[in-house]
């Protein structure tokens, strides 16, 4: 079964610029999905899609492969992931090659593994699903939630003024870590995510949304204090 990854790494970068080659503590944040990808052994292909030369030469540098540059219009501020998925397989596709299913990871996730890759995709085989990516628990109850209007605050769903925390239904978001898909559901529905999709619980320390400055900061040091968890259980 032929499995292909695809690392979506773009030049342009507002918030934080070069974000995807940005050091993460010493090392270009983009190789730590590379190396994870490599390292879970599943792949036939790991690729870096990027219009950027200095991207693409780092992606060679950790042993990612970048057999075309992306297109001018996936490498703006508008271009989704799945517009960039179905642009990479339409290019291999003319290079006559097919594969089975596709992960992509994205590459601002430092805390993407070979064994949390390795883990959905079981999921992703054994459930028979359309796609499988990681999520995690919001940490406060949603159905709490408020909203600010006219300088008044109330809450969203004013059912659960008296509810008890403890007594709400756990909700869960996307971790932003990496999408696997089978082909043949792609290909058809264009979607990351369907009404067939599975997911991968994670916890809160393993997951960081990486936008800001401040974000990158607590993001090495959720890094660290995993790091410094392995090196005491050894």
């Amino acid at each position: 079964m032929a499995n292909l990854a695809i690392i979506p790494a773009r030049g342009g970068s507002k918030r934080i610029p070069r974000k995807n080659i940005k050091l993460f503590l010493g090392k270009p944040i983009i190789a730590y999905s590379i190396e994870a990808a490599l390292k879970s052994n599943l792949f036939d292909e790991v690729m870096v899609s990027t219009d950027d030369e200095e991207i693409a030469k780092i992606a060679f540098e950790y042993g990612a492969k970048v057999p075309f540059l992306r297109s001018n219009d996936n490498a703006n501020d508008f271009a989704v992931l799945a517009d960039v998925v179905e642009e990479v397989v339409a290019n291999y596709k003319k290079q006559n090659n097919t594969f089975n299913n596709i992960c992509c990871i994205l590459p601002t996730a430092p805390f993407v593994t070979s064994n949390k890759i390795t883990e959905a995709y079981k999921k992703l085989i054994e459930g028979n699903l359309d796609s499988v990516f990681p999520v995690l628990e919001f940490s406060f109850p949603i159905q709490r939630s408020l909203k600010i209007e006219n300088n008044k605050v109330t809450m969203v769903w004013s059912e659960h003024l008296n509810s008890r925390s403890q007594d709400l239904e756990p909700r869960y978001h996307d971790s932003g870590q990496f999408y696997w898909l089978k082909s043949n559901s792609f290909n058809k529905d264009k979607k990351l995510f369907t009404s067939n999709s599975g997911a991968l619980i994670i916890s809160e320390l393993h997951a960081q949304d990486i936008d800001t400055e401040t974000d990158w900061k607590l993001a090495e040091i959720k890094y660290k204090l995993i790091l410094n968890d392995q090196e005491n259980n050894l």
